[in-house]
């Protein structure tokens, strides 16, 4: 099952030298049976775009819970057993948790098939929407139309061998 932990790049760095992205239970995304409704498509890869789009939602929470991080949305994608990442029938009903999966155990970063991250002419717009966000969820049209804008910026696609490079660690 592919889960999409979301993290910063300071979460990152944090995994990179520890070799695990949390041990457990980890907040991550996936499809879900509530994002399957709420998506209403059959079609795995647009579900499997669907869970990474909550999971960089979910990090741009992180950026605005820590303004000492680099303002750049990070999504891990990950590869779990099946029945190791269920999804809280409770938490299901919050909008703000949809396709939300708990990973049991400690997750190594070694499993990670993919790194998502958003490219650095996204930040003047990831810094604006993690100042918004607070605001956007508690209904505010406004804040919520500058919060798309970080939603228009693709995150880019890196191999898990690319992190020391992300960090600034490179060779």
């Amino acid at each position: 099952m592919r889960v999409y932990v979301p993290l910063t790049l300071s979460g990152l760095a944090e995994a990179y030298k520890t070799g695990e992205l949390g041990e457990g239970p980890v907040v991550a995304y996936a499809v879900t049976p509530a994002l399957r409704e709420w998506y209403l498509s059959d079609d795995i890869e647009e579900l499997e775009y669907a869970a990474l789009s909550r999971s960089a939602l979910a990090s741009l929470r992180l950026l605005a819970a820590d303004p000492g991080a680099p303002r750049r949305r990070v999504v891990v994608a990950v590869d779990v057993p099946d029945g190791t990442a269920p999804a809280d029938p409770d938490r299901g009903l919050d909008p703000a948790a949809l396709g939300e999966v708990r990973v049991a155990g400690p997750v190594p970063l070694a499993k990670a098939a993919a790194v998502h991250v958003d490219a650095a002419d996204a930040e003047a717009d990831v810094t604006e929407a993690a100042r918004a966000l607070p605001a956007a969820e508690n209904g505010d049209d406004d804040a919520q139309f500058v919060v798309d804008g970080a939603e228009d910026h693709e995150l880019l696609w890196y191999a898990t061998q690319e992190i020391p490079n992300l960090l600034g660690l490179g060779r």
